[in-house]
């Protein structure tokens, strides 16, 4: 089909060639040769009058006009996808529809079980993808490559509609025989204790816990860093050092461990765990129906 001399099915080469910046990882992501992907690209540069993509030393970058065209294009492509993918219902029964969520190792934990033992029964063809959270979740919701985000409410977009799961405080995690964690802690004591702290991502991004400490003035003695809370526990054991930790994994881990849980002594605010889900898909059954679950799952929790 050809709109004002365009090609329209030169658009999805076009998005993959502005979000991959590479012919070779677009012909890949359209399934089309490395010699078809270039001939695509140039009919482009012929009826946009630019290069779009420039090759700047050792790598590829796109012009002005192509930056431009980068977020409009793939908007374009996902209204035209949710309005093809849109049915009157969706039959959860018979669906073998694959959703892609990014989430957070304690929604992996305290979450996804309960979710994959419901829709087994509800929906038993449905397949997942779970991704751990990396540096730009956000990015690939927009450019929907997932269908979901269950993070914390802060990590969430504001271009996207979301919604708010529950809340989670805060407690302190340690050994069972830590000498400290005998007695109630005192702020000094908490805070002067070897502490194993979460940062995630390449970027090493500081957890909430840590940014929260920081935001009080408060600087606890880091000793070992680690990439998930689900991995703290078992660094703490055997050790007297202590960790804050969500409240529900906590005691998910002491159930397993031998673990000691104890309040923090310093007020820190509650966590909001949320949902999102992109704009174009916001009317979508199969989209309504995951997000419903969730809902019911989360109340329970």
């Amino acid at each position: 089909m050809h709109l004002n001399r365009l090609d329209l099915n030169l658009l999805v080469v076009l998005d993959a060639l502005l979000t991959e910046k590479s012919v070779t990882r677009a012909a890949n992501q359209v399934h089309l040769s490395q010699p078809a992907t270039s001939g695509a690209l140039s009919r482009l540069r012929e009826y946009f009058g630019d290069d779009l993509l420039v090759r700047v030393g050792a790598k590829m970058v796109l012009t002005p006009l192509g930056e431009s065209l980068a977020k409009p294009v793939n908007n374009i492509l996902l209204q035209i996808q949710a309005t093809v993918d849109k049915r009157p219902e969706f039959d959860a029964k018979a669906s073998d529809r694959t959703f892609n969520f990014v989430l957070s190792d304690y929604t992996n934990a305290v979450m996804i079980p309960e979710l994959l033992r419901k829709a087994n029964q509800l929906a038993p063809s449905i397949k997942f993808e779970f991704t751990q959270l990396y540096d730009t979740p956000a990015e690939d919701l927009e450019k929907g490559k997932i269908d979901f985000l269950l993070l914390p409410q802060h990590s969430l977009s504001e271009s996207h509609p979301s919604c708010v799961l529950f809340e989670e405080g805060f407690v302190c995690v340690g050994d069972i025989n830590n000498p400290a964690l005998q007695q109630p802690l005192s702020e000094d004591t908490f805070l002067n204790l070897g502490h194993v702290s979460v940062r995630f991502g390449a970027q090493r991004m500081p957890s909430l816990v840590e940014t929260l400490l920081l935001e009080k003035n408060l600087n606890a003695r880091v000793e070992v860093v680690t990439t998930s809370f689900s991995s703290v526990p078992q660094v703490l054991v055997g050790t007297e050092r202590i960790a804050i930790m969500h409240t529900r994994l906590a005691a998910k881990w002491a159930e397993f461990l031998p673990l000691k849980v104890m309040p923090i002594p310093i007020d820190l605010p509650r966590m909001k765990w949320g949902l999102q889900w992109h704009q174009y898909r916001d009317l979508d059954p199969g989209t309504q129906w995951m997000k419903q679950l969730i809902l019911d799952i989360s109340s329970e929790i």
